[in-house]
């Protein structure tokens, strides 16, 4: 199957080409993309190709799904994976993109045992094994320290490739306990500055849970790297191994 999966991976990238002025104009209001090498692009590019490929993307409640809405969403998809490869996101195929924020039925068990059902908005969603919702008002709102896109396929990473509830498994060849221990400690940090009121470049909602608390900080490394390497140089040293990249130390574009 995996030799099936390249030959027609390898057709792929010989019979589809990216249209290059829509690239330019996708990436110019993606910042974080400037500091890729003319290497590190061309990866991006077929790992865009590849994903269109092979995910079905579709618009809901009358959203058009444009060839320029279809890239940047890959494009955003595809950086986290950029050194791990596409079969990370294996076993799924859909994207579901909304106009803009979306309503879901939630259900919580309070201390008492009982059911509190509640709609919340969202503006992405992940599901284990299933699709990634996305709301493409707040896709476009992708800013240094804020990505929709990201946030939600890191929670993909982490629910479809092994660990716990709180935090995916460790890079193999990477020390399991040292990144759990690092993640678990930044975590604790985060939470006890939120609750002292402290101010902080990074979105509270990442002390609502572990897994919440990883997905935003995931963000925080694309898209506030030098940041994040100053402010939390421990939790971006594992992060960095996680992703096998180091965006903080690319060279400026």
């Amino acid at each position: 199957m995996g030799f099936l999966r390249e030959w027609r991976r390898k057709r792929v990238l010989k019979s589809a080409r990216l249209d290059e002025a829509l690239w330019a104009r996708v990436a110019a209001r993606l910042s974080f993309l400037r500091g890729l090498s003319e290497e590190e692009t061309m990866r991006l590019k077929r790992l865009v190709v590849l994903f269109l490929s092979e995910k079905e993307m579709h618009g809901t409640h009358g959203l058009e799904l444009t060839d320029e809405v279809r890239l940047s969403i890959a494009a955003q998809a595809c950086l986290p994976i950029l050194n791990l490869g596409l079969d990370v996101y294996s076993g799924w195929v859909g994207v579901i993109v909304y106009p803009g924020e979306f309503r879901v039925r939630k259900e919580e068990v309070d201390e008492n045992g009982i059911v509190h059902t509640f709609d919340e908005e969202l503006a992405g969603e992940a599901w284990p094994g299933g699709p990634v919702i996305l709301s493409w008002e707040d896709v476009g709102l992708a800013e240094r320290g804020y990505n929709v896109v990201i946030h939600e396929f890191a929670h993909k990473i982490h629910m479809d490739g092994g660990g716990d509830s709180d935090f995916p498994a460790a890079r193999a060849g990477t020390d399991p306990a040292r990144w759990r221990k690092t993640l678990e400690a930044a975590y604790e940090r985060f939470c006890n500055e939120v609750d002292a009121g402290r101010p902080t470049f990074i979105d509270e909602y990442a002390s609502e849970h572990p897994a919440e608390f990883f997905a935003v900080m995931s963000e925080a490394f694309f898209t506030e790297s030098a940041v994040l390497a100053r402010d939390w140089p421990e939790l971006y040293a594992q992060l960095a191994m996680f992703y096998r990249q180091d965006p903080a130390g690319r060279a400026s574009p």
